[in-house]
């Protein structure tokens, strides 16, 4: 188990690398390709809308073709897409390229997730949720560190360049560590093809109509994401993840309708769940906090505290620092003492964190900064356990897959969303204060301090207790 949880580990930190390195990068890349701020920022948005448009595919993937399969040819192609984006010669195709890079990148972590979880078991799915934490939070310390030396030393090309040679490591090293594993039952099933045409594009006019304030595409994207939910509906009808006289049978009943219907992308009934709803939500509230900062604390430290990529990259490590640390105490703690307790902890030393950076137009001092830092990663790793293990928790070993699908992909949508309103936010208070630039980020980063404070309420109907697992 803890070989395979470890292999597993490398395509997320590989990915938390990019992303982290890409953060730093973000003035390089707006400079040396002519692009406006609200064009760049489509380098990180496009990249985790394309995550969020594949991640549904998650469980009907990992069925059709298995866990092993679909996790290398993900990282393959995050690989491939990498090398893409080294050699783009525009914003336009950097961002094509970096929404390539999405597609591939999207299952790597729910798939390696559902993989983990199935191999601890209930007992252990704490402890081993927290240990498979710690490298992936190390990985956002080294990389504003090293995209700082790519960029200041060889270029901002490098910074995807990288990816390739650990990408083929990962690859090597997956192919002969993880076992095989046959495809689950739902091999036999179709893709739901009407949701595919449903969840995703609606997914995708919902972020794009909030990122360029085009609120008839919003509003077109909600209907589509309402449609999806009355066709899954419909889907699970019955209790089971096909519909009709044969969804209250038995197995052999059930096998035979799956053969001749869709399964969905994503399986609404698991909202139903009080674990599992609360940590969704929780999830993607965080994920506007989490995401949009590491856009906007790179850019604050080097356009108004004068940092260059190096400096910014070292001035980012104390939070990913703080989170590592965390984590290996915030798993043991969440096997005996339950979810509630310890999302409520993490999400007030998050808060606590955040609150300096609101308050930027009084230039708190460096050292108060980082402390800030440290303590918000603190919460972070602290939030991030118990939120795994309520989901996983609610779920059963079949359904894990599906389940992580879920929890991603609200969560990347809630970065993708967060990212692009803390732009917009960041870009007219920009507008309206042009010679106190310290003002406008502090009246953008008050917009991802009440992403943080929103995700107290779903947090308070985490389950009190220690999760019995399934």
């Amino acid at each position: 188990m803890w070989r395979i949880a470890m292999v597993l580990l490398l395509g997320p930190v590989l990915v938390l690398l990019d992303t982290t390195i890409v953060s730093v990068g973000t003035a390089a890349v707006a400079h040396d390709l002519g692009g406006s701020l609200a064009e760049v920022q489509w380098v990180s948005t496009g990249y985790l809308l394309a995550v969020a448009v594949v991640m549904p595919l998650t469980g009907w993937a990992t069925g059709r073709w298995g866990a092993k399969t679909v996790w290398l040819a993900s990282t393959a192609l995050f690989t491939a897409g990498s090398a893409l984006c080294g050699a783009a010669w525009s914003v336009p195709v950097l961002v094509a390229c970096r929404v390539l890079q999405g597609l591939g990148g999207a299952l790597i972590q729910p798939v390696g997730q559902a993989m983990m979880a199935q191999a601890a078991g209930p007992e252990r799915l704490g402890r081993v949720m927290s240990v498979s934490v710690v490298p992936v939070t190390l990985a956002p310390v080294a990389g504003p560190v090293l995209g700082g030396l790519l960029v200041q030393d060889l270029g901002w090309r490098w910074m995807f360049l990288v990816n390739v040679p650990l990408g083929i490591l990962t690859l090597l090293a997956a192919r002969k560590a993880l076992p095989a594993g046959a495809p689950a039952a739902e091999h036999q099933a179709r893709l739901d093809v009407k949701g595919l045409l449903l969840l995703p594009p609606g997914l995708a006019a919902v972020v794009y109509g909030c990122s360029a304030q085009r609120w008839s595409v919003l509003a077109a994207g909600l209907v589509l994401l309402a449609g999806y939910v009355a066709h899954a509906l419909v889907r699970t009808r019955g209790g089971v993840v096909v519909a009709g006289a044969v969804a209250d049978a038995g197995a052999g009943a059930r096998e035979a309708a799956s053969r001749v219907r869709p399964v969905p992308l994503l399986d609404v009934r698991m909202f139903a769940r009080r674990g599992f709803a609360a940590a969704t939500a929780s999830s993607f509230l965080l994920g506007g906090s989490l995401y949009s900062a590491m856009l906007l604390l790179p850019l604050y430290f080097q356009s108004v505290r004068g940092a260059d990529a190096m400096t910014a990259g070292l001035l980012l490590a104390p939070q990913a620092l703080g989170t590592a640390a965390a984590s290996l105490i915030a798993g043991r703690l969440t096997d005996r003492l339950g979810p509630r307790p310890l999302m409520l902890a993490g999400l007030l030393l998050a808060l606590a964190g955040s609150l300096p950076f609101a308050f930027l137009a009084h230039a708190p001092g460096d050292a108060l900064l980082t402390v800030a830092l440290v303590v918000r990663g603190a919460g972070l790793g602290v939030a991030m356990i118990p939120g795994m293990s309520a989901v996983y928790g609610s779920v059963s070993r079949e359904e894990a897959p599906r389940a992580a699908g879920s929890v991603n992909v609200l969560n990347r949508v809630g970065g993708s969303l967060g990212t692009a309103a803390l732009t917009v936010v960041l870009q007219r208070s920009l507008a309206h204060h042009p010679a106190a630039p310290a003002v406008a980020y502090g009246q953008a980063f008050g917009w991802a301090l009440g992403f943080s404070l929103l995700a107290l309420v779903p947090a308070l109907f985490y389950p009190r207790r220690a999760i019995p697992g399934r």
